[in-house]
């Protein structure tokens, strides 16, 4: 849904001197099926997602829902299985974009240049599955001409949640509010995240009521000005 997102990490990593492919075969990591209840319906596709990238020495993704779900509900469908391993090794292997710049490949100036005042939301997949806190902040602070204002209760989900946001619409909605309107009182003119489900989730709230507040991936922001 946002393939620009996609091309901006690659061009990311390539600039942080990693030698990038992708495989085309690739699809889902599986997450939608197993949050349903349908385990049995998304095991092929988990066991796909292993053998798509068995060759890989490490796995970036820019979702720290995707990479989340991987590193700690895999175990819950492949272990005591004959994949066992192969999951195992999997999740050693797999990150999420800022913690994989910041932590593993010790790089966090890319020479982005932006202009403007953000804040940013941490996603519940990076900061609650992944426990990513300081990663982006620390490649946020690097971007020249960027203002990053701290919101009121950053680390509060946004609603999205996946299905959540179509089963309990009321609530969901409730809760993009409360995160547009700390948001908005910083006086930020973008949110920025890792992850486009919950940016998607409060932009098409923010479109809705009107507001004028861009969102923005991370991997966008380091890709701008060079």
């Amino acid at each position: 849904m946002y393939p620009d997102t996609a091309f901006n990490m690659v061009k990311v990593l390539k600039k942080a001197g990693c030698e990038v492919t992708y495989n085309p075969s690739q699809t889902c990591c599986g997450q939608p099926g197993f949050n349903a209840g349908f385990w049995d319906a998304a095991r092929p596709v988990c066991e796909k997602f292993i053998n798509d990238f068995s060759d890989a020495e490490f796995v970036v993704a820019p979702s720290g829902s995707c990479v989340g779900f991987v590193r700690n509900f895999y175990s819950d469908l492949f272990d005591n299985s004959a994949m066992h391993n192969e999951c195992k090794q999997l999740q050693r292997k797999t990150f999420e974009l800022t913690e994989f710049l910041v932590d593993v490949l010790k790089f966090t100036d890319f020479g982005a240049k932006m202009e403007g005042v953000a804040t940013y939301h941490d996603a519940c997949g990076a900061l609650r599955e992944c426990k990513i806190k300081t990663p982006p902040r620390t490649l946020l602070s690097k971007v020249q001409g960027l203002e990053l204002r701290e919101m009121n209760e950053s680390e509060t989900c946004c609603g999205f949640g996946g299905t959540f946001a179509v089963k309990f619409d009321d609530i969901s909605g409730a809760m993009a509010q409360q995160k547009s309107a700390n948001s908005a009182a910083t006086g930020a003119e973008y949110i920025i995240s890792t992850d486009l489900s919950c940016l998607m989730h409060i932009d098409g709230y923010n479109k809705k009521h009107n507001s004028k507040q861009k969102v923005m991936h991370i991997a966008d922001v380091l890709a701008q000005g060079w």
